[in-house]
C-alpha cells in the first residue's frame, strides 16, 4: 500500500453557520491523504493502475462548491464522494481548515480532521 497526498488545496467557498459566512465566503485549505495499492502502477507506469490525482482533486473541488453549515458535514461529504469514485481506497485522512474564521478575535484557522478505514 502507498499513501498519496494532496496537500494545501486552496478554495474560496461559502461554508459556515452564520448568514454572513454563506454570503461573503472565506478561504479554505484542504489536505487529503489516501492509502491505495500502487504496485500495478509501479510496474506498468499507467494512470489507470492507480488513483488519478486530478480526479480526486475534482471530487474535492465539487464538494467545496456546495454550501455546508458545518466543517464536519463538508469533510464527510468530501470523503464519501471520493470513496464512491474510488472504492479501492483503503484509508483516507482529510483535514479542512477555515482560514481567519469569524471567532471574535485573531486566529489563523479552525480545522476538522477525519480519518476513515475501509475494508
Amino acid at each position: 500500500m502507498s499513501r498519496i497526498m494532496l496537500e494545501g488545496m486552496e478554495f474560496y467557498a461559502y461554508h459556515g453557520c452564520f448568514k454572513e459566512e454563506q454570503l461573503i465566503g472565506n478561504r479554505f485549505i484542504v489536505d487529503l491523504e489516501v492509502e491505495v495499492e500502487t504496485s500495478g502502477a509501479e510496474v506498468s507506469d499507467r494512470l489507470h493502475d492507480t488513483v488519478n490525482y486530478q480526479a480526486v482533486y475534482q471530487k474535492v473541488k465539487e464538494a467545496m462548491e456546495h454550501k455546508s453549515h458545518l466543517l464536519e458535514h463538508l469533510a464527510g461529504r468530501i470523503l464519501d464522494n471520493i470513496r464512491e469514485e474510488f472504492p479501492g481506497i483503503g484509508y483516507m485522512k482529510l483535514k479542512v481548515s477555515k482560514m481567519n474564521p469569524p471567532m471574535g478575535g485573531r486566529m489563523k484557522c479552525v480545522s476538522i480532521s477525519i480519518e476513515r478505514m475501509y475494508k
